[in-house]
């Protein structure tokens, strides 16, 4: 009977882990989805490694713990700074204080920051469809990091709109974020 429990749950973390996987994959553009690396949780809750990659994308499946649903897709470049948002969000360091401390991080050398742009995609929804193969009621944004850029250096406001922006301006985590009208 313990075997048959044990199975039971493999194939469980199994079938969860092709969904969070089909699921994570829908940030990223659709010929880069096939070969990128997805990260998400196992049975436990922890964030592991469920496919390695085989292109420069690295995809985060929805976090079960949080609130509503969210995945995101980036250039590998960016994983030492995703990673360690991530460990300092864990640690219930959140908004403005974690950006300041990644980017002082990235500015004292303890994590790696391309000097070029690099792509963030991020879907959100109501939930992974898998008889569908979909996101529910998705809706898709755009992050481009550019590092340390700034309005004057690319000619972009510097507040949340209908157009792209730029936030956080002069740092290393600086991004345009581009978030298209909703349906």
């Amino acid at each position: 009977m313990r075997t048959l429990a044990v199975f039971s749950l493999f194939v469980a973390v199994a079938v969860a882990s092709e969904d969070q996987i089909a699921s994570a994959v829908q940030a990223a553009p659709v010929d880069r989805r096939a070969e990128a690396a997805v990260l998400g949780y196992n049975a436990s809750g922890e964030l592991v490694t469920l496919r390695e990659g085989k292109n420069d994308m690295v995809c985060l499946a929805d976090d079960p713990k949080a609130k509503g649903f969210e995945v995101a897709c980036y250039h590998k470049d960016l994983e030492p700074f995703m990673a360690r948002g991530r460990e300092l969000a864990k640690k219930g360091v959140g908004g403005r204080e974690r950006h300041d401390q990644r980017n002082q991080e990235v500015k004292d050398g303890k994590i790696p920051m391309p000097r070029e742009a690099r792509m963030l995609y991020v879907m959100t929804g109501d939930g992974w469809d898998a008889a569908a193969g979909k996101v529910t009621n998705s809706y898709l944004r755009w992050v481009v990091y550019v590092p340390y850029a700034t309005p004057e250096s690319i000619g972009l406001p510097v507040k949340a709109s209908n157009e792209p922006w730029l936030m956080y301006p002069g740092t290393p985590g600086a991004h345009i974020m581009i978030s298209p009208p909703r349906k």
